[in-house]
């Protein structure tokens, strides 16, 4: 079932800490693993450990399940999986890299961002 509370606490903890280039992608209708799958740019290592903390906090905070958190030891890209929504905070050369909005986004039919949500 999609819910835009958890979603809504992810964007919120993202902009906290100022991450950028926010992308927020609807995977429910091609995704059995999750609703929603944001991307995330951080301008350093400390950066996206900092933003993942948040964005942990204010999960647990809210009552929100964490399933897993991956990567917070190299910080080049750190996985925050709550179940309904999938965090991808990257620094800006591996999001380049992986260019995960070409992947997700030639299957998406509606992504959103940050600003209407």
């Amino acid at each position: 079932m999609k819910s835009i509370q958890p979603l809504n606490i992810c964007i919120q903890a993202l902009n906290d800490l100022k991450a950028q280039n926010l992308l927020t992608l609807d995977i429910s209708k091609s995704s059995n693993f999750s609703d929603w799958f944001v991307i995330a740019t951080a301008t350093s290592d400390r950066h996206a450990k900092a933003i993942a903390n948040n964005v942990v906090e204010e999960l647990k905070n809210n009552n929100v399940e964490i399933i897993g958190v991956e990567g917070k030891e190299e910080s080049e890209w750190i996985l925050i999986d709550s179940g309904e929504v999938v965090i991808n905070i990257m620094l800006d050369e591996t999001r380049c890299f992986y260019d995960l909005e070409s992947l997700w986004g030639a299957e998406m039919s509606s992504s959103i961002s940050s600003d209407e949500i």
